[in-house]
């Protein structure tokens, strides 16, 4: 017998049945009472069918019987299951604000980039879906920008895809991780994770390096001037809204907030001599495989 309350979604079946297996106005009412009737009579009905990922259940055939079971207050139901193996368990609890989706893109993740066998130490949540693709993008557009700086007669120099997942992880993700770990900015981030922190620094230093015309600031850089303009607590956005008052005040907004005026300035010189943004470097990524190809 299986807990009703892991049963958490059905294959094929989920426009008729909500969330909770009541059912929606396009189900068959007839059919739904002579379930009931089978139900509650001497014969009763045969198990129902489910698959097992992690900790939680999927109908297979059986939709109707988990419903009349729910509305008759049954807890358990007789079930024959099936097992499905994944690297990536799952709990009642992930079927709450996308975390069901968020550890399927996990799991699809690990096996594009073998992150989990080549960094076993690696531990790159986040709590929106939609994000390990830009990861993805990032990892390429690093071998990229490596591979481009290859002469042509070293060829064997050339990044393969798992060297540059490596070579990611610990020249761009890290040392970003570790300079929020020693500013202690997750602090000021409630139900936050480290790479939901790492995409909104990488999306920052973005957007004042296309703004500004810089050279992309080092990972400490990047995360002091994050820090000095954002901020989920109340009290720090209140002094962040001064500061940033007092810093218009003086400087009028040429030289972001936490730059001193020498790092600007350097940062600036550094992309004049060509040196370019990620997301300039994605776009010749992607003039140069339209080209190819």
């Amino acid at each position: 017998f299986v807990p009703i309350a892991k049963i958490v979604g059905s294959v094929g079946r989920y426009q008729d049945f909500t969330r909770t297996f009541l059912p929606r106005t396009n189900v068959n009412q007839e059919r739904w009472a002579r379930v009931d009737t089978a139900m509650n009579s001497l014969e009763g009905v045969p198990p129902i069918e489910l698959f097992k990922i992690g900790d939680v259940y999927f109908v297979r055939d059986g939709n109707h019987r988990i419903s009349v079971a729910r509305a008759n207050g049954s807890t358990h139901i007789e079930a024959y299951v099936t097992e499905v193996k994944t690297d990536v368990p799952l709990t009642i609890d992930d079927f709450t604000r996308d975390q069901w989706l968020i550890k399927a893109e996990h799991a699809d993740f690990l096996a594009e980039t073998h992150l989990n066998e080549l960094r076993p130490d690696a531990d790159i949540s986040f709590t929106e879906p939609g994000r390990y693709e830009i990861l993805l993008r990032h990892i390429e557009v690093h071998r990229y920008l490596h591979n481009e700086q290859i002469p042509l007669d070293q060829p064997h120099l050339a990044m393969d895809w798992e060297q540059a997942v490596t070579s990611w992880y610990d020249t761009v993700y890290m040392p970003v991780i570790k300079a929020i770990r020693e500013y202690h900015i997750l602090d000021h981030f409630p139900e936050r994770t480290e790479a939901d922190l790492y995409l909104w620094i990488v999306y920052h230093r973005e957007r004042l390096a296309q703004h500004y015309g810089l050279a992309p600031l080092s990972p400490e850089e990047a995360v002091f001037t994050f820090a000095e303009t954002h901020s989920e607590l109340p009290l720090e956005r209140g002094l962040q809204a001064i500061r940033q008052g007092l810093h218009r005040t003086f400087w009028d907004d040429e030289v972001p907030l936490g730059l001193t005026e020498e790092e600007f300035l350097a940062l600036r010189a550094r992309h004049a001599a060509g040196e370019v943004s990620l997301a300039e470097a994605e776009e010749r990524r992607a003039s140069d495989t339209q080209t190819s190809s």
